[in-house]
């Protein structure tokens, strides 16, 4: 019963929304609101501002898209402000047609799919209110209604612009409807709707021999032919295609440059004067953004071809690459799970990072810098701290190819491949080995790669696997120090100690025995060493630990063993280096005693409770970890 109430009041909420009225009164509406009469574009770029713009680092983020797509920040900043932006300030690239290009899988289609999705909502709300002629088969603006000799004056007075012309069939109803009385013409708000084909128009090629150009710009109704008796009236014309639908809003055209020539003629007089050709009328306005994607290869052929330059003149190609974070990366993977019906199937913590840490590095580029490798660059990528490397030699490399992320391995891939091992071995729980596996062996099926690509492929398998292989060890690291919580904070305690008698050129007391005594350079050192500070950095770095002390204190914040990262990491792997031994007996021997039997048992504990394993795969990787340490 709750869901039909909650259809009830869904439907109550979209009758609420209904409107209708003259064009009297929808001009006293926009004499209020001047931004109803925005135009397409501008609705496009509203509704994505509408969720949200962050300004950070000098680049601008716009949330509508978070959700969705992962990685490609600075694409979409380029989109919008560069296209969407531009365009909805009338500005001459709302004359182009915009053509996503990039590889398979790279989210062209999802980003098309978003803003058309974002319309449809963004219409239901009042600032993204769209108001056309009732009746139109075009859902046209109302304004064009008023004559050209008009217009001028209405403009200043409501300070909008006003472009376009009546279609054909709003034409004639106007005279035989209405007596030519415009003020008369009723007008309704309508809602973007691709199911109901309001605002929304979408273009696929099919075979070009079978495919008609009605499909775009509507067709003659034979069946009135002899009731109306001519195919210039409007009453013997369907106004119904792709384009026709689209006005006010978007029209999609799925892989555009597989489409017959003819179909795409229509478009040059569309996006630099607003209409087309369609039957025997008059151009016929339309006021809509086109929205095209394609792949590589295919805009290169479509460029190589001459006969295309006033097409290719008329476009915006933005280049939609493959995201290029392995954090970013998981995201997606965990977005294609969710959609499958994959979900019931536990996957290990970080088993999608090894596959992510894998495609990321086919589709990094070697740079130039030097001692600069792909798995740094990548670290580097992911918003990682890399010793030795600024922010300037991020930016700088991520300037150095123009094409980066363009190829690669895609998502569909590794998707496919998880979906294939979790299939073929029936499990229950996937782990980052039975990931990396299924990777690997899906390489000799793969139909679009050589030999060469086949080996840089696989040796990136292998460095996923070492990258792994650290996690692994980490994880078990951490499930063992925490077992050990107060350890580390008493080693924590006692490395503050020290450096802060050793900053301040003082003595430490011995807690037993009260003997005053100098700092203890060793331990100090052999926590210091864990995280690569080198003896020439070891002042620099403990003088950072005391500011940073200094600094909590002052904000009367407790400076404690989880606020310092790298410290926190240092502490970490000095205790697990200590208790390592512990760790290779208790994971390897095949009869733990019962002291043994409770460590693993605590660690197992906190690896289900803590970090997210389940019995199966908090086993295996005690298991894995036992024989890696023991190698």
């Amino acid at each position: 019963m709750d869901i039909f109430k909650r259809i009830t009041e869904h439907r109550t909420e979209k009758e609420q929304l209904a409107w209708s009225g003259t064009l009297r009164e929808y001009l006293e509406l926009v004499r209020q609101n001047p931004g109803l009469a925005m135009t397409a574009h501008a609705r496009v770029y509203e509704m994505i501002a509408s969720h949200g713009i962050e300004q950070n680092d000098g680049h601008t983020r716009y949330n509508f898209f978070d959700k969705e797509i992962f990685g490609l920040d600075r694409a979409v900043e380029k989109l919008v402000e560069e296209y969407f932006h531009s365009a909805a300030r009338r500005l001459d690239v709302r004359k182009r047609i915009l053509l996503l290009m990039g590889p398979v899988s790279g989210g062209k289609s999802t980003i098309v799919t978003l803003l058309k999705r974002g319309l449809e909502q963004f219409s239901k709300t009042d600032k993204g209110a769209v108001y056309a002629i009732k009746g139109c088969p075009m859902h046209e603006d109302p304004f064009h209604l008023i004559p050209n000799e008009l217009r001028p004056e209405i403009e200043s007075e409501l300070g909008i612009r006003i472009e376009g012309n009546l279609c054909p069939s709003c034409q004639l109803r106007l005279k035989t409807e209405y007596g030519g009385n415009i003020e008369n013409v009723l007008v309704e708000r309508v809602l973007i709707s691709e199911d109901d084909r309001v605002g929304i128009g979408t273009f696929s090629p099919s075979d070009p021999k079978s495919q008609d150009i009605a499909d775009l710009t509507g067709s003659i109704d034979f069946s009135t032919i002899t009731e109306y008796g001519s195919e210039s009236d409007p009453r013997a014309y369907r106004f119904d295609g792709e384009l026709n639908k689209a006005n006010r809003g978007l029209m999609e055209f799925q892989e555009m440059l597989k489409c017959d020539e003819k179909f795409l003629w229509n478009l040059l007089s569309l996006t630099q004067e607003g209409n087309f050709k369609a039957g025997r009328f008059a151009l016929i306005s339309a006021d809509e953004l086109i929205v095209a994607h394609t792949n590589e290869s295919e805009y290169k052929a479509f460029i190589a071809n001459k006969k295309n330059e006033a097409l290719q003149s008329r476009m915006i190609v933005m280049p939609i690459p493959y995201n290029l974070k392995v954090t970013d990366e998981e995201k997606i993977y965990t977005k294609l799970i969710k959609q499958s019906d994959m979900s019931h199937i536990h996957i290990a913590p970080h088993a999608l990072r090894a596959a992510a840490i894998f495609s990321i590095l086919t589709r990094l580029k070697e740079t130039k810098k030097q001692g600069m490798d792909l798995v740094k660059k990548m670290r580097m990528y992911d918003g990682e701290a890399v010793e030795g490397y600024k922010d300037a030699d991020l930016k700088e490399m991520q300037n150095e190819y123009l094409e980066e992320g363009m190829s690669g391995i895609d998502p569909r891939y590794v998707i496919n491949r998880i979906s294939s091992a979790l299939i073929r071995h029936d499990l229950q729980c996937i782990n980052g080995l039975d990931v990396l596996r299924a990777l690997k062996e899906g390489l000799d099926q793969h139909p679009s790669i050589t030999r060469d690509e086949r080996e840089r492929y696989l040796n990136f398998i292998s460095v996923a696997r070492k990258e792994y292989d650290d996690i692994a060890k980490k994880e078990v690291q951490k499930a063992f120090v925490y077992s050990f919580d107060e350890s580390a904070k008493t080693l924590f305690d006692n490395y503050l100690d020290n450096i802060e008698a050793y900053s301040n050129w003082g003595k430490i007391k011995d807690p037993l025995t009260g003997e005053e005594m100098d700092p203890d350079e060793r331990l100090m050192r052999s926590i210091e060493e864990q995280i690569g500070i080198s003896e020439n950095a070891k002042k620099a770095f403990r003088e950072e630990i005391q500011i940073r002390i200094s600094s909590y204190s002052r904000k009367g914040k407790k400076f404690d063993y989880s606020t310092h990262e790298r410290l926190r990491e240092a502490i970490e792997k000095k205790l697990f280096a200590d208790l390592k031994d512990i760790v290779k007996i208790t994971t390897s021997t095949k009869t733990p005693d019962e002291r043994q039997l409770k460590k693993i048992n605590e660690v197992t504990r906190q690896l289900i409770d803590g970090h997210g394993y389940c019995p199966v795969c908090a086993n295996e990787l005690l298991r894995y970890v036992g024989s890696l340490l023991n190698r």
